[in-house]
């Protein structure tokens, strides 16, 4: 006899990690039964790769069908959170695509939603919870492979590809800015490697230092982060170079009393094949772990989640805190003009 489990269904397809969405779903045994997207090339592909979930007419089949328990997006940002605030509303269960906010009005509201409906808001912040490196790391630190976690250094790189982006990736409205785009997973790190409930923004800057063509991007920011337990500094950018071979060299330095792990979670500049490296410095040693065999548990953790109320996969509060963190960040920062050169 089968095991009951979630039924989940898609609503906007817009940015391509509705891919991973989707997968790590199905590979912890969820069913995906539909789909709604209004973007005929995308509808195609997306189509394609997932014959299993029917395209329906409007996203009202989904909201209102009683045996949906999940739905997932990776809709233009802007949108992610009144979709969300929506589907609590008709009593299910909601992940996100990062950033699962674009304002602190959403934040707002989704927060109020959530407390009244007590569904699941998640943000997939698959530079943690998909990255086995990042979830290896997470686990040694448990075991108190470092002592105890002082700071993080979380590095975000990303190529642009201007051809392949769409209208709304440039503009600022509906993207939200670069802190609370990329950076989100890194504040969302800080929080987690620390084990801090709550933190505070030190400082932060945004730049386009070399896109002038799009006046509304933002190519690069930093930000300090401080909480009780630890301090934190994050760098995102698009400005990852053709010649390295992948869209970006995504790094974590995890720094603490014991010793320090550094994660080069995409490739490693020494040549070393494929991602998830993990370097772990401590008193006896420089150790190397390939994890790229290592468990990735968030599938399995939000299904349970859904069936059992309970929190395993993310805590309600931390999703919120690490999204308040980088809108806060983004609104507060200081705005550098272009680079000169």
């Amino acid at each position: 006899m089968s095991q009951p489990t979630v039924r989940f269904s898609a609503i906007g397809i817009n940015h391509n990690h509705i891919y991973g969405q989707a997968r790590l779903l199905l590979r912890a045994g969820a069913e995906f039964v539909s789909f709604y997207a209004t973007e005929p090339d995308l509808i195609a592909e997306f189509a394609s790769a997932f014959p299993q979930a029917g395209l329906v007419g409007s996203a009202k089949e989904i909201l209102e069908d009683e045996t949906i328990q999940l739905i997932i997006t990776s809709a233009i940002p802007c949108e992610r959170a009144p979709l969300g605030i929506i589907v609590m509303k008709h009593g299910k269960d909601f992940m996100s695509d990062k950033r699962g906010f674009t304002t602190l009005e959403q934040l707002a509201e989704a927060r109020r939603v959530q407390a009244e409906t007590q569904r699941i808001y998640s943000i997939c912040f698959s530079e943690r919870l998909e990255v086995r490196a990042a979830v290896q790391a997470g686990e040694l630190i448990q075991a108190g492979a470092i002592g105890k976690v002082v700071q993080t250094v979380g590095l975000g790189p990303h190529r642009i590809n201007p051809p392949v982006r769409p209208d709304w990736f440039y503009q600022r409205d509906k993207y939200g800015g670069i802190l609370t785009d990329i950076a989100s997973h890194q504040v969302d790190q800080f929080l987690f490697f620390t084990g801090s409930s709550q933190a505070e923004v030190v400082a932060s800057q945004v730049a386009n230092f070399h896109h002038p063509q799009f006046p509304e991007l933002e190519d690069f920011g930093d930000m300090m982060l401080r909480s009780d337990n630890g301090v934190g500094y994050v760098r995102v950018d698009w400005f990852t170079p053709q010649g390295l071979g992948i869209w970006g060299d995504g790094r974590l330095t995890i720094i603490g009393t014991d010793g320090y792990i550094e994660l080069r979670k995409y490739i490693d500049l020494a040549g070393r094949p494929g991602g998830d490296h993990l370097f772990l410095i401590d008193q006896q040693e420089i150790r190397y772990l390939d994890c790229s065999q290592h468990d990735l548990p968030y599938g399995r953790q939000l299904i349970a989640d859904i069936m059992n109320r309970t929190e395993t996969a993310m805590p309600q509060a931390h999703c919120f805190l690490a999204s308040q963190l980088a809108l806060q960040a983004e609104a507060n920062a200081q705005r550098l003009g272009y680079l000169r050169v």
